[in-house]
């Protein structure tokens, strides 16, 4: 693709894909650095994109019996050294607190990584009988993980997510929300953020601190690299035997109960922009963009334009669409780059001509392609392509996804495959030893297992595999 004045602004896709997003999210105003290393203030365009997710999200939640809640950022320290494998995995990440109003504080305060340790103190308060449960709350809030290295949306050393956490009488009942969880995290990717996702159970080693089991969804970036864009854990009763979550049971025994975890983060953000962004930058999912539509006035100071293209936005937004009329008085020329960086999904252009033809023209993003439609049916011709956005993304996105993911027997076919930008099916002997070496080897990290156990033997030392792993070099 050619590359015209405007595309200069941000680097080579192909060539430099890293420099790439850092132009993208930066030039197109999601985000700016903050004044403290390893934070981002994410400006308004880039939280319209949250506020979509969360508001997707929060609706499938609540149709699945989870309430919102919300729980302190401060976390005595003694609540995180009471699982041992937990505080272990975030000793290194955990910012602490020891002064405040002027004075040395008698217990160090944690600033929350995340929040099992509080939220489960709180529920060893409120669960006292079967009756209570399950007990299913959210939260959504911001967290703090002291990143070394850190880039916007994907890895800051303080981010917006949302964290579940769920209470159950029975481990089956836990695993079985935990299962359901992930399943809901992934039909979200694909209808909302229209990005294919791999899900799966982690190895040991890449499991969540104090977990039983972790799965999570893989997603394949641009460039071949693997970005886990969210995970759900079943805890058994590790953190409930911690904070003395217990209950009466129907046969009158004191029960501990089983509790589960889940979370997605602002993470979202980099996957779609990563996942669907091209050489001109952003190419946003109607869902979630700001806009779904930017009509653009042609010979905007002669009488009538400006006025059509008011009509035909409320119009728009009567029928549900996000539109925005850019009256501003820089050139359509430059509207259209300004528009097609941000990634709109539709620009509209509406001319002198185009209103004495009852028609307007319409460029989609994520093709290129332009297209006449009437105006008398203009909601009806959005929708409708809107719709076909949706799909042709995400065929787009699978595509890509499928034709790079390569079967590996050996090492040297696991590290040519990865250096070739693809996901990797392999064998593995289960041997935490086997998975050092192929991370040594190839810098690549088992990312989730596929169930189907096909894979014979294993891609490190040769004997017979029990599982099948996907291997790839991640964000």
């Amino acid at each position: 693709m050619a590359k015209d004045n405007f595309v200069s602004q941000i680097a080579d896709i192909e060539t430099d894909f890293p420099q790439w997003y850092t132009d993208v999210v930066i030039k197109t105003k999601l985000v700016d650095y903050g004044p403290v290393k390893g934070t981002m203030v994410i400006r308004p365009y880039g939280y319209a994109i949250w506020e979509h997710i969360r508001s997707e999200l929060d609706r499938r939640f609540r149709e699945m019996g989870v309430e919102n809640a919300y729980f302190p950022m401060l976390i005595p320290m003694s609540f995180l050294t009471k699982e041992a494998e937990h505080v272990e995995g975030f000793a290194p990440e955990v910012a602490v607190v020891t002064h405040a109003g002027g004075a040395k504080l008698e217990e160090p305060l944690v600033v929350r990584p995340t929040s099992e340790t509080i939220i489960g103190h709180m529920f060893g308060k409120w669960v006292e009988s079967w009756r209570d449960l399950p007990l299913r709350q959210n939260q959504w809030c911001n967290v703090m993980r002291w990143e070394k290295t850190t880039r916007p949306f994907l890895r800051t050393s303080e981010f917006l997510w949302q964290e579940g956490h769920s209470v159950f009488a029975t481990g089956e009942e836990a695993e079985a929300a935990t299962q359901q969880m992930l399943a809901c995290y992934a039909e979200f990717c694909k209808e909302v953020l229209c990005m294919p996702v791999l899900t799966g159970r982690k190895t040991e080693k890449e499991k969540f601190a104090g977990a039983v089991a972790t799965y999570g969804m893989e997603a394949m970036m641009h460039d071949g690299k693997s970005l886990q864009a969210g995970t759900t854990h079943y805890m058994g009763q590790n953190f409930a035997k911690a904070f003395e979550i217990q209950f009466t049971g129907r046969e009158g025994t004191l029960q501990y109960g089983y509790t589960m975890s889940y979370g997605v983060s602002t993470r979202l953000i980099g996957a779609l922009i990563m996942t669907h962004g091209d050489a001109r930058g952003l190419v946003l999912p109607p869902p979630v963009a700001p806009y779904e539509v930017v009509i653009v006035p042609i010979a905007m100071k002669k009488e009538g334009v400006l006025d059509a293209c008011r009509a035909l936005a409320d119009r728009l937004k009567q029928a549900g669409v996000r539109v925005l009329v850019d009256d501003s008085d820089n050139s359509p020329g430059w509207k259209f780059n300004e528009w097609e960086m941000k990634g709109v999904p539709l620009r509209i252009e509406l001319g002198p001509r185009d209103i004495e033809q009852a028609k307007m023209t319409v460029m989609r993003r994520d093709t290129l392609e332009k297209t006449e439609l009437p105006l008398g049916s203009a909601e009806e011709g959005v929708s409708a392509l809107i719709k076909d956005i949706c799909a042709s993304l995400y065929r787009r996105a699978e595509a890509r996804m499928q034709t790079r993911i390569v079967n590996a027997g050996s090492l040297d076919e696991l590290l040519r495959a990865v250096d070739g930008g693809n996901f990797v099916r392999a064998g593995w002997c289960g041997e935490r030893a086997c998975e050092d070496k192929v991370k040594e080897f190839a810098q690549a990290t088992a990312r989730v297992i596929d169930e189907r156990e096909d894979m014979p033997t294993c891609v490190c030392c040769g004997k017979k595999a029990k599982h099948t792993v996907f291997f790839a070099r991640a964000y």
